[in-house]
């Protein structure tokens, strides 16, 4: 079976000084597509990307992935990132596909998801279906601002941003004030959560970072669409092991084959 080709390019996003420059991989193919949402300073090269392009060229399904801005070979600056900012962008990808998507989204990834998601259905244009990684819902108010301590609460304020270090990177990870209170606008769990598709939830029970409860907590709040969760007891937050990936595949061509 032949290959079908991956195409690399770069499409503006924003206007005048707040125009960024997006990288996007996308794989022609069968519909419906995969369209990858990746994680808090993520990117498009990591191994559940790779997984899901290697599996859209084994079966033939057209694949989209790309990097927020501020992330990976993207253009911008990872310190000016928003939810708004990373939604729009995912917005204007997504519409560079042609036909129905399967929006595959991990941690933060899956709180963009589940954004766009609504948005599609708002639309009368449902997703076809949805895999969530250890989603991040409301991830700035529930999975952050509560771990901050009174001196990081004071530099958020007086500083604009705090630097944490962080278990994936050398590097500290900037949070900032900017992020946080954009947040509180894309808030999910105030009220039901509509996908208008079928969702799986893949969620490690040893995840540090988004806790088991925090996905139990969201399907509490879809309602309407069919939901699956699957615990995997001694996956961690990234879901990286091959026997990972293999589910994460799975749980995509299940939706892929109806």
């Amino acid at each position: 079976m032949s290959i079908s080709p991956l195409e690399s390019f770069r499409i503006p996003v924003g206007e005048g000084a707040a125009t960024r420059d997006i990288a996007v991989a996308q794989r022609a193919g069968k519909t419906p597509g995969i369209f990858w949402l990746g994680g808090f300073r993520s990117d498009m090269a990591g191994s559940k990307a790779m997984a899901l392009d290697a599996l859209g060229a084994e079966m033939g399904l057209a694949v989209t992935r790309f990097d927020y801005s501020g992330h990976g070979i993207s253009g911008g600056d990872f310190d000016l990132g928003t939810i708004s900012r990373w939604l729009e962008e995912a917005e204007a990808v997504l519409a560079r596909t042609q036909g129905p998507q399967i929006i595959v989204g991990s941690s933060m990834g899956g709180w963009l998801a589940l954004l766009l998601a609504r948005a599609l259905l708002r639309r009368g244009t449902p997703a076809y279906g949805m895999v969530l990684i250890a989603p991040a819902a409301d991830m700035t108010h529930d999975l952050m601002l509560p771990g901050f301590t009174p001196l990081e609460h004071e530099s958020l304020q007086n500083k604009g941003y705090i630097d944490q270090p962080s278990a994936y990177s050398d590097t500290p990870y900037r949070i900032t004030r900017a992020l946080i209170e954009d947040g509180e606008q894309h808030l999910l769990f105030g009220g039901v959560i509509e996908t208008g598709c079928p969702v799986t939830i893949l969620q490690g029970g040893k995840d540090e970072d988004v806790p088991q409860a925090h996905a139990i907590k969201l399907v509490t709040h879809i309602l309407h669409d069919p939901v699956t969760l699957t615990l995997i007891p001694d996956g961690d937050h990234r879901l990286s092991r091959d026997e990972d990936l293999a589910r994460l595949k799975d749980a995509v061509m299940r939706l892929v084959e109806g």
